[in-house]
């Protein structure tokens, strides 16, 4: 198992498909976009493909989720979720996206063997949308996430950031807007990942503020009939329930005591935190001709290393040089 010094176990990847994205959110990256990976050091779909197979099938993981970049523009992202579901055994899959595509992809990403979509919205304002990311998709981003839930990816699961004085009225619509829809929404502390490194812990709201907004339209209880373990949501029933609105404070309310994921970026490096300043590169070995033993040793080894936590709150604490547009949520 890939087992840290904590006593942690990772049982979940997230697998980078492309920095790329054809948004530019504002409190990701800056409006003219970042300098891409060359083609030439992006991992091969057959590549992903076998290091999510080493994953799955010698190092105990159970949970494979897409993310990006934007996976959607990866052309063989519906071949490599086939692929994906026809391992034993059978990881649970999803995709992280921002939805742009889904309306056009959903079936077959669905028919190939995806569980279900995370799909990020910060408003509901068509202009608003824009202007924070740089381009006028907005109707897009319904479609798809109306697409994914026709198509049976359910629970379809809304992420939104809210930032101080800019798209903070709007928690309680967006929360309005998901209960009116079946899909399930997650609200994230902004967090410490922008390709600009011009997060400022003043403009963030917090997991506290957030419950705050809501509770003055809502009533808000915690779901405490399933226990959260590794989840990074906390979860609340909205108005006695069924449906449930979650909250995550990856900075105020740090998860990383129970943390169980392990992340590889698009370019084949093990980054065994979001926050990690390290990276073990399995995609140099692999082509030099490491066997599936070796590349999954080198993976445990990458794991064992992993900190008690992010450490953002120490005087010490260094933004990641990547973004996460290059590290893959």
């Amino acid at each position: 198992m890939l087992r840290d010094s904590f006593g942690r176990v990772a049982t979940d990847l997230r697998v980078s498909l492309t920095d790329k994205c054809n948004l530019r959110c504002t409190y990701c990256m800056p409006p003219e976009g970042l300098d891409w990976l060359p083609n030439a050091q992006l991992l091969t779909a057959d590549e992903i493909v076998r290091l999510v197979t080493i994953g799955v099938e010698r190092l105990g993981i159970t949970e494979v989720r897409y993310t990006g970049g934007e996976p959607l523009v990866r052309r063989e992202v519906v071949d490599i979720v086939r692929r994906t579901a026809l391992l034993r055994p059978r990881p649970q899959i999803s995709i992280t996206s921002n939805g742009i595509g889904l309306a056009r992809m959903a079936p077959a990403l669905a028919e190939a063997g995806l569980d279900r979509v995370n799909v990020s919205l910060d408003t509901l304002d068509r202009d608003h949308f824009k202007r924070l990311t740089h381009r006028d998709r907005f109707d897009d981003v319904i479609a798809g996430l109306r697409a994914a839930h026709e198509a049976g990816l359910r629970p379809v699961k809304v992420n939104a950031v809210l930032m101080r004085g800019i798209n903070e009225p709007e928690a309680v619509p967006l929360l309005r807007f998901c209960l009116e829809q079946g899909y399930e929404l997650r609200f994230i502390e902004q967090m410490p990942l922008d390709a600009q490194h011009g997060w400022d812990r003043a403009s963030m709201v917090t997991a506290d503020e957030i419950l705050e907004l809501l509770s003055a339209s809502f009533d808000l209880t915690p779901d405490d009939r399933e226990d959260r373990g590794s989840a990074p949501a906390e979860r609340f029933l909205v108005d006695g329930g069924p449906a449930r609105v979650g909250v995550i404070g990856s900075v105020t309310r740090p998860f990383c005591g129970a943390c169980d994921r392990v992340r590889l970026t698009a370019d084949g490096q093990v980054r065994n935190c979001l926050f990690a300043t390290e990276e073990s590169d399995l995609r140099g070995a692999m082509r030099a001709g490491a066997s599936d033993a070796e590349l999954a040793e080198r993976w445990l080894a990458a794991v064992r290393g992993k900190r008690a936590g992010h450490g953002i709150d120490d005087p010490s604490f260094l933004q990641p040089s990547r973004p996460m547009s290059a590290i893959g949520g």
